[in-house]
């Protein structure tokens, strides 16, 4: 029987190649979305194309009451939740003086307490089970900032807060927490830039280049593994050397 994963946002950037690089490794999938789309099928169609499971479910992360509908069709339909990837974020970019209230609480309750939410009702399956994974998607802005993004960082920031603290909580259990921090990686997001823009990042990166989304996927997917088994409470950046 296989491992079962679920990946939050992962109809495309991040969030889909961590699923579909957990499927390679032989993980049946479950992706949750808010609203069905041409994306959600495709990845859904290139998952199982990878010879496993691919259960969707709809739900917004923000709503606990969706995050608790959506986990127990999870276990309904695989029995257990081995390991937890909270991919799911926003962004609402702004400077403070201008930013709005709700841009402020939206970013928070998707990025933080969508996290929490989700995590609420997973842990109980993997403390019964006496083992899992739970990897948590942040942002070297979590750790550095970064201007024009308060709500964003803050968000991130309370991301690598709540991985150290629940991986105190869990580790008698077996069930190992850890943050992942992304730099500047190659997504729909960073496609808008200017070509100059991009070569003004690039430099302040000692590899001179953006990552790609295998980067940070190949990295969850060695977390997610049993060769990580003495690794928790870690934050491990994948930025080509740009917060060291």
């Amino acid at each position: 029987m296989n491992k079962t994963a679920l990946i939050t946002g992962a109809t495309r950037g991040i969030g889909k190649q961590i699923a579909l690089t957990l499927a390679e490794a032989g993980f049946d999938i479950a992706i949750n979305y808010r609203k069905d789309n041409e994306e959600l099928q495709n990845a859904k169609k290139e998952i199982e194309g990878k010879g496993v499971k691919c259960l969707t479910v709809q739900g917004d992360v923000s709503k606990y009451e969706d995050t608790e509908r959506f986990v127990k069709e999870i276990i309904e339909e695989y029995g257990q939740i081995d390991v937890l990837v909270n991919n799911a974020g926003i962004t609402r970019d702004g400077l403070l003086m201008r930013m709005k209230p709700e841009d402020f609480n939206d970013v928070i309750n998707t990025n933080l307490v969508g996290t929490f939410n989700v995590t609420k009702n997973v842990i109980n399956y993997m403390m019964k089970a006496k083992q899992g994974r739970i990897i948590n998607i942040s942002s070297v802005v979590g750790i550095a900032g970064n201007a024009g993004q308060t709500n964003y960082s803050a968000s991130k920031a309370g991301i690598i807060g709540f991985t150290k603290s629940l991986a105190k909580e869990v580790a008698s259990r077996n069930i190992l927490v850890n943050a992942v921090a992304p730099g500047f990686i190659e997504t729909k997001m960073t496609e808008v830039l200017k070509e100059n823009q991009k070569e003004n990042i690039a430099k302040t990166i000692p590899l001179k280049r953006m990552g790609k989304v295998e980067d940070v996927a190949n990295l969850v997917k060695f977390l997610a593994s049993d060769e990580s088994s003495y690794i928790t409470g870690q934050v491990i950046n994948v930025d080509g050397g740009m917060l060291m």
